[in-house]
Order: structure tokens, then sequence, then C-alpha cells
């Protein structure tokens, strides 16, 4: 049985792979990923999920904006301009984007991939589902509790905070 975190709140559903499939609740998912470990594992899995029930996959990806830091009466100047930074995010997105695209193609799974320029990931993937369609976003969590969750934040968080669709998080 997974457990599924859905809407507001966070209320724990427990649904079996059985109810799900036979009921054709999930057809379109969104699968954000940053290229980490925990997010390849998350990958894998998800498109385990999807192959399961029958779903076809989004995989997202939020690159991030271009630095600019100020500090005091000067800035900080990075060496990279905005045209090189927008290249090397690029080249990082169609990396992680491909590697996950790939997984689900190896299986069998339909997959397409999405990525936008966001510095606040939880409304980008919120955004990317809503655009596609999505009906359920699959998510990894780091499992933080306590002050480290609070100081630190967690995407996985904001997202089940403040989306309409609901989450599904892979721990």
């Amino acid at each position: 049985m997974l457990a599924a975190l859905v809407g507001y709140g966070a209320l724990r559903i427990g649904i079996t792979l059985t109810f799900v499939k036979e009921n054709g609740m999930f057809k379109h998912i969104l699968v954000p990923t940053d290229g980490s470990s925990l997010s390849a594992d998350t990958v894998k899995r998800a498109v385990v999920f999807a192959k399961e029930i029958g779903a076809k996959i989004t995989f997202f990806y939020a690159k991030p904006d271009y630095p600019v830091a100020y500090y005091g009466e000067g800035a900080l100047i990075d060496p990279t301009t905005p045209e090189k930074f927008a290249e090397m995010a690029d080249k990082q997105a169609r990396e992680i984007l491909g590697a996950a695209t790939a997984a689900g193609n190896e299986a069998g799974v339909t997959s397409a991939s999405a990525s936008v320029i966001s510095d606040i990931p939880y409304e980008a993937i919120i955004e990317a589902a809503t655009s596609a369609a999505c009906d359920l976003i699959f998510m990894s969590s780091h499992g933080r509790k306590g002050i480290s969750g609070l100081l630190l934040g967690s995407e996985t968080q904001k997202v089940l905070t403040h989306s309409k669709i609901p989450v599904l998080v892979y721990r």
C-alpha cells in the first residue's frame, strides 16, 4: 500500500495500486526532478508507479535564474555572464530531463519533459502540473523534521500546502 499525501494540510490517505488502476484515478503524473540521487530514485519509482496504473508522465525541472548578489555598496561580481549561466542551466536541464525521459521510455511509459526558469520551485511545480493538465504530482521528500525542516523549508511541503492537485510523496 502506498501512502498518498493529498491536498491542503497533507491529509494522509492510504490507497492501493489496485484501486488506483481499476478506477483510473491518475492518468497524467508530473514528476519534478533536480538531478539529486534522491530525485533519481523518485524518478525510478514514479516510472514503475505510472506503468502499474497506465499513466503518462511529464518530468519537470525548475532551472535557477541568474544570481545577482549585492553586498553593501559594491556588487559581488560573478565571472559568468547571464548568457553563459543560461547555457549551463539549459544543459543541466537537458541532462537531468533526458535521463528521466530515458527511464520512462525504457519502461514503456509515455513521457514528456518541461522546464522553466524559476527561483521559486514549488510555484513552478504547481504551475507546470496545472499547465500540463496533470492529475497527480509525484515528489520525493528528504524527510527533514523539527528545526532543520523549519529552517531549510521543504519544496515538497510547500507544494503540499499550496497545490490543489493531489501530491504523492515518495520516501
